[in-house]
């Protein structure tokens, strides 16, 4: 009988980086109630909650590939975790199909940035518009457990699963891996190399989630852009 494949590895990586575009870190309340007061808060509130997909999963009012009793509540930045889950792209992710998102986090910095910076790269050359900046908060998590492992694979699965062109493999393999109970999957880094990251499938294993920097990505005519680090909130 052969080995099972991806093999298990034990990790852990204290301080993982997770960036996230600044609009979408802040607290439940709108965005918009900046800008009104008394009963029309609420009111915003209300309608926040009403249109929110995160909320509506949370509390089963629709149905999604997460089940309310995977989420966390309770702990720092739960939200910041549960939305990971709740908001999945429309055709996925590496290791994520489009009903269930992952925590997608680099052991360093420059592997998170190099991901999102890719991303946000492809996007803009979808409109053939290169003029813009965007901040990015930094969430660091302590991820412990064991994993997949696709790190130091060279058979001809893990490099399929590490396309840069194609997520096809890779999320067969993470649909196979979460029906048998995976905790996430461990890789090299695809948009740094040298880098790693991993892919958490179950919220609670995205642990001591707290804010450090912020970042602010700028993208000035062409696909090159340009990073830095934020000191003090503008």
């Amino acid at each position: 009988m052969s080995p099972p494949w991806p093999p298990l590895s034990a990790i852990r990586w204290d301080d993982s980086h997770r960036l996230i575009p600044d609009a979408y870190a802040q607290s439940d309340r709108p965005i918009l109630t900046a800008l009104a007061d008394g009963d029309d808060v609420d009111q915003l509130v209300a309608l926040s909650g009403a249109t929110s997909r995160r909320l509506l999963v949370q509390t089963g009012a629709i149905p999604s590939g997460i089940h309310i009793d995977e989420l966390i509540f309770g702990v720092p930045e739960w939200q910041i975790v549960n939305a990971a889950y709740c908001y999945a792209h429309p055709q996925g992710a590496r290791f994520s199909g489009s009903d269930r998102g992952a925590w997608y986090a680099g052991q360093a910095m420059e592997t998170s940035l190099a991901e999102v910076g890719f991303h946000k790269t492809v996007e803009l050359a979808e409109t053939d518009y290169w003029d813009l900046s965007i901040v990015y908060q930094d969430f660091l998590a302590d991820v412990h457990g064991t994993f997949h492992d696709l790190r130091g694979r060279r058979d001809r699965r893990a490099r399929t699963c590490l396309d840069p062109a194609s997520y096809v493999q890779s999320q067969a393999l993470a649909d196979r891996l979460l029906d048998v109970g995976s905790l996430g999957i461990v890789y090299p880094a695809v948009r740094h190399p040298g880098g790693e990251a991993v892919a958490c499938f179950r919220p609670a294993t995205v642990g001591n989630v707290r804010r450090a920097g912020r970042f602010r990505l700028e993208w000035n005519g062409t696909a090159a852009f340009t990073v830095n680090e934020l000191r003090h909130r503008s």
